[in-house]
């Protein structure tokens, strides 16, 4: 019974953990489909299961097409993390950076950046989703310059690191930030069929009424 009491409270824990860290809690490691019809490296993926990486510090490029398990994937490792009690965050690249403009506005932006600066792992999900303008480009070569090989980053993107340079803002701050992340980082590349479409419903028939 007390191994019970102190499983249970290990596992409350960590799940509250998980939500501070942002963390959406369906996106573990035992609940992805294995039998999703994607693939990647499956010796690199179990290499960054066993966060190994974090003793680099080294990060992680998680790059593939829209609807492959991009978010699941980086979002599992983050669990992982947070149950062998690492310090992590995760957040949507446009989401990050409306924070970091907002602090701009109540002079807490360092504040905030230090905060980023100091996580052991960071997750950024989506990252040039849409191209950066000055600010935004300004602020994230700032934050990887800060965490270049101090702490870990992991990126999720549906672009190469190539294409990151021509939708960043300044092309000289774009190459000094895209040549630190991926001289540090793992490349894991998802290929296959996206998810969603195989979640579509079905066209199907009420019970009494013909079919065409």
């Amino acid at each position: 019974m007390l191994a019970d009491e102190v499983t249970r409270r290990d596992t409350s824990s960590a799940a509250l953990r998980a939500r501070a860290a942002g963390l959406e809690a369906g996106m573990r490691l035992d609940t992805w489909d294995s039998s999703a019809a994607v693939r990647f490296d499956q010796q690199l993926w179990n290499e960054l299961t066993s966060l190994r990486f974090l003793d680099g510090p080294h990060g992680a490029l998680v790059l593939g097409p829209v609807g492959v398990g991009k978010t699941h994937l980086a979002t599992a490792l983050g669990h992982i993390a947070v149950r062998r009690r690492v310090g992590v965050h995760m957040a949507r690249a446009d989401k990050l950076f409306k924070r970091l403009k907002a602090a701009r506005l109540d002079n807490t932006v360092e504040a905030e950046m230090r905060r980023l600066t100091h996580i052991q792992l960071l997750i950024v999900d989506d990252f040039c989703l849409q191209p950066l303008d000055a600010t935004e480009t300004a602020d994230f070569h700032g934050l990887i310059v800060e965490r270049h090989r101090k702490a870990a980053t992991v990126l999720t993107s549906n672009r190469e690191p190539n294409e990151w340079l021509a939708l960043m803002a300044d092309p000289l701050l774009a190459q000094s930030t895209v040549d630190r992340l991926v001289s540090t980082s793992h490349e894991l590349v998802v290929e296959g069929d996206s998810y969603r479409r195989r979640q579509r419903p079905t066209h199907g028939h009420r019970e009494g009424q013909p079919t065409t």
